[in-house]
């Protein structure tokens, strides 16, 4: 039974990221081709984070899905987020039927920071002997939360601007070519 990794109160607003309610069949294998233990999070009909078994290091499983759940997959060591099939989100699909969970590319900053989380307590931070903006990004900790905030708002902005009537789009390169000489034939 998978567990709630969402806080108190929990339900996802309007525009969140949830699963779409089907009954269609998504057989999966989640293979985690990483050397990270891996917990594979479902997102649910109200956009809350459910947690899985973890997934040993070059390990894989079956799992049942169904068309349109939504699938994040964190470190589940440091919550970190990890790729599947080199996105963020896996959505199921019938014809999807392996899920290929790898690092991504981390930043020399984001790798030091989990180093030096993995070695230093919390209230330890302020202790050490670093640029005083260090502080706020050691303590700002990988949050599923946050990325499934920060994924929706990206959703919206890609429909919004899918939606971007091709008019205006038509009428901004138009008003390139106005100042062009016209030279007849």
């Amino acid at each position: 039974m998978p567990g709630a990794v969402a806080g108190p109160g929990g339900v996802a607003g309007p525009g969140a990221l949830r699963s779409a309610n089907t009954r269609e069949l998504s057989e999966v294998v989640f293979n985690n081709r990483s050397p990270r233990c891996v917990l594979p999070v479902w997102v649910d009909f109200e956009g809350r984070p459910r947690s899985y078994p973890v997934l040993r290091p070059r390990t894989g499983r079956v799992m049942h899905s169904y068309r349109g759940h939504l699938w994040l997959f964190r470190d589940a060591g440091t919550n970190d987020g990890l790729l599947v099939n080199q996105q963020e989100l896996f959505v199921a699909a019938p014809d999807v039927s392996k899920a290929d969970i790898t690092l991504p590319v981390f930043t020399l900053k984001e790798r030091c920071l989990q180093v030096v989380r993995s070695l230093v307590k919390p209230v330890d931070y302020r202790k050490l002997d670093i640029v005083r903006s260090l502080y706020e990004d050691l303590e700002d900790h990988p949050d599923i939360k946050k990325d499934l905030q920060r994924l929706s708002l990206e959703r919206r902005q890609n429909k919004e601007d899918q939606r971007r009537p091709l008019l205006v789009q038509h009428r901004d390169k138009a008003e390139d070519f106005r100042f062009l000489p016209f030279s007849p034939r």
